[in-house]
């Protein structure tokens, strides 16, 4: 079908136009195959529109839905076997990741803090199932938001989603940053400290597990350094400075059944194996007694690691648990570091490569 636009009238009227659609379309029922094919495909699609429902592109303000329609609207995610792609296989963690709400937390020094949290959610899922509901972790968490959370409130949470889902395993991590008020070392001012906390609840094979996370940032003096600096001075008259760095410890510990392991309880044990924390209000003599500090506790990687474990293993409401140390060098373009671990919970034989990258703290 050809159209020669130098024949066509350019000053139709709308009900001409539409008389010549008509009679284009009723042209096109009773139309060849070949006649059709050949058509311009600007020709086509008005003819193909014949068919189609004349669509509204204004949003339905007064559109209510009902139980009838949510009935009929179509659920991929929940559909047969059939609809899964690639390996039939069972996935150990779907779900969601940093979905953030303000929650109300514990604390052992000053009552309850409203904190915002950052949770990731995710359960297990069947080689023969399609996938789940996302939006329904979120909805069984918000059934808790107004609690004052604990482990045994995130148990809750986990069962509602957990059954929701149809799951057998199940977990659930929170995020936030948790403020600690803290002294200058000489000075008697104070500033607010704030430490990475995240709270985590794994469900496997019906055995649960109550996981606390904390970085702890530090100064560590190289002792080797230190030494080598008292060398030159004694030898030579040489001034000379150890160098000493901001330093990363992330601690993991399985926390057991009993009294409750606070979150100030697990920084007082950090404070304990290494005294020479970051500090937040800082004169001139906070700043000469953190120089003072440094040299009285000298620290390799290695040293950190140990220090924090010793610590760990003396409270009983620990279990096992995981050290990773970052000494971020001011001497190397490059960091020691180290891990040590206790127990099977946190045992790794593969390491994320960019975990290290993780301890990185910008203040």
């Amino acid at each position: 079908m050809n159209v020669h636009l130098s024949d066509v009238p350019t000053d139709l009227t709308r009900e001409e136009a539409q008389a010549a659609l008509a009679a284009l379309r009723l042209w096109a029922a009773n139309a060849s195959k070949e006649d059709l094919s050949s058509m311009d495909p600007a020709v086509a699609r008005l003819i193909g529109e014949a068919d189609q429902p004349q669509m509204s592109n204004l949003y339905p303000q007064d559109f209510v839905v009902d139980e009838a329609y949510k009935a009929s609207l179509p659920d991929l995610q929940n559909g047969p076997a059939a609809l899964i792609r690639g390996a039939k296989r069972a996935i150990q963690h779907v779900g969601i990741s940093n979905f953030r709400l303000p929650l109300r937390y514990h604390t052992r020094d000053n009552g309850d803090l409203t904190l915002e949290t950052s949770v990731t959610g995710t359960v297990s899922l069947e080689a023969d199932k399609k996938g789940i509901n996302m939006s329904r972790i979120m909805r069984s968490f918000y059934g808790h938001a107004e609690k004052t959370f604990s482990f045994e409130v995130i148990e809750a949470a986990l069962d509602d989603y957990k059954t929701d889902l149809e799951s057998f395993d199940a977990r659930i991590q929170m995020r936030f940053s948790f403020p600690v008020k803290i002294e200058s070392l000489r000075s008697g001012l104070s500033g607010y400290q704030y430490y990475d906390l995240a709270l985590e609840l794994v469900e496997r094979d019906g055995v649960r597990n109550k996981i606390m996370h904390l970085d702890y940032l530090y100064s560590s003096t190289c002792p080797c350094s230190l030494e080598l600096s008292e060398h030159a001075r004694r030898a030579r008259g040489q001034l000379a400075t150890p160098h000493s760095q901001r330093s990363v410890a992330r601690i993991s510990v399985d926390v057991r059944k009993g009294d409750c392991l606070w979150f100030e309880d697990l920084i007082d044990m950090c404070r304990r194996a290494v005294p020479t924390e970051t500090q937040v209000m800082v004169k001139r003599e906070d700043e000469q007694a953190f120089a003072e500090l440094n040299a009285a506790n000298p620290i390799f990687v290695e040293d950190a690691a140990r220090l924090f474990a010793e610590q760990l293993t003396a409270d009983a409401r620990i279990g096992d648990y995981r050290v990773i140390a970052s000494h971020q060098e001011s001497l190397h373009s490059h960091d020691a570091v180290s891990i040590l671990t206790e127990g099977e919970t946190f045992k790794a034989d593969s390491l994320d490569p960019k975990l290290f990258n993780t301890l990185f703290h910008v203040g």
